[in-house]
Order: structure tokens, then sequence, then C-alpha cells
């Protein structure tokens, strides 16, 4: 591989989150104007590192039907109350090895109000339906940027990409 090989990689994943993200904004704004409760939403993906390179290559691909599950503590920082909410659930991949979850806020949190909300969301791989790559590699993230909306008041994390490896690099595909 050259080295520009690895920048790309990359680039491409965190071109991938953005698009995801830009999907969920569109589509949680429209479920937004049906009603004035906040939307939180978490979002991420999980791939198959097929060559063992530890980003998203020329030969990975993104993994329908992995589980993953998603720990979340949201804690309101307002004056009105002192509430906290914790959860753990487990999401499985659509097609586009895309896991999306959305909460519907607490009253009194407003999740756009940069102070409003201290949050932390933390997405860990459980299992790969897929036989050919079903090695867990990068487990677990708890590392997301935001996209916040005030005017709908919409919050959307999206996680850094999950990823899985086959158990024997293919050297035929991947080289030495």
């Amino acid at each position: 591989m050259d080295s520009h090989s690895h920048s790309h990689p990359n680039f491409f994943v965190f071109f991938s989150l953005i698009i995801i993200t830009l999907l969920s904004i569109s589509s949680s704004l429209a479920d937004a104007s049906k009603h004035s409760i906040p939307i939180i939403t978490v979002v991420g993906v999980v791939y198959c590192d097929a060559c063992h390179n530890n980003s998203f290559s020329t030969h990975s691909y993104f993994l329908p039907g992995a589980e993953v599950r998603i720990d979340c503590k949201f804690k309101a920082a307002s004056p009105r109350t002192a509430e906290q909410i914790t959860f753990s659930v487990n999401r499985t991949t659509n097609r586009n090895g895309v896991y999306k979850l959305d909460i519907p806020s607490v009253d009194g949190i407003n999740c756009a109000k940069e102070a409003a909300v201290v949050n932390t969301c933390r997405a860990s791989l459980i299992k790969s339906t897929s036989a050919a790559c079903n090695v867990p590699a990068v487990t677990f993230t708890s590392n997301e940027f935001s996209v916040k909306s005030r005017e709908a008041n919409l919050c959307i994390y999206t996680m850094y990409a999950l990823s899985f490896r086959p158990s024997k690099k293919d050297l035929a595909i991947c080289g030495k």
C-alpha cells in the first residue's frame, strides 16, 4: 500500500458518519415537527476490518446484523430538575451497518442548550452475525461528535465506528 491509502480510509468513515448524521437529522427533524418533545438520537456504524488495518480500508465493508450495546447517562443541569437517566439497550445494525437509537427526552431537559444536559454514551460490540468477520477489533467507543439544533430541540450523538475482523487475514486480497 502506498502512503496515501491510509489517509483516505479514515476520511471515508468520517465522511460516512457525516452522511449518516445528516440523514438522521432530516428524519428526526420530520419527527420533531410533529411534536415539541426534545429528541435525542444516538447513531453509529459497525464495519469489517477485512485486512486488519485498524481502520476502514479498500477491502473493508459495513456489517449488517451486528449486535451493539448502547449505554447512556443523561443528567439534567437545570434548576427545575436534578433528574438523571441511565439506560442500556441493544441494537442491531441495518443492511448498511448502521445502528440507531431515538430517545424521547424527559420534561425539563432541553438537550440543545449547551449546559442543559451532561451526557455520556458508550457503544460496545456484542456479536457479529457474519461467520467470515466475527473477531472483535474496535470493541467499544465513548467518543462522539454531536449536532444540536435549538429550533427543533434536537441532539444527535454520532459514535465513532466499531469493527470486527476475520480470524485470519486473507493474504491473497490484503498482501502481507
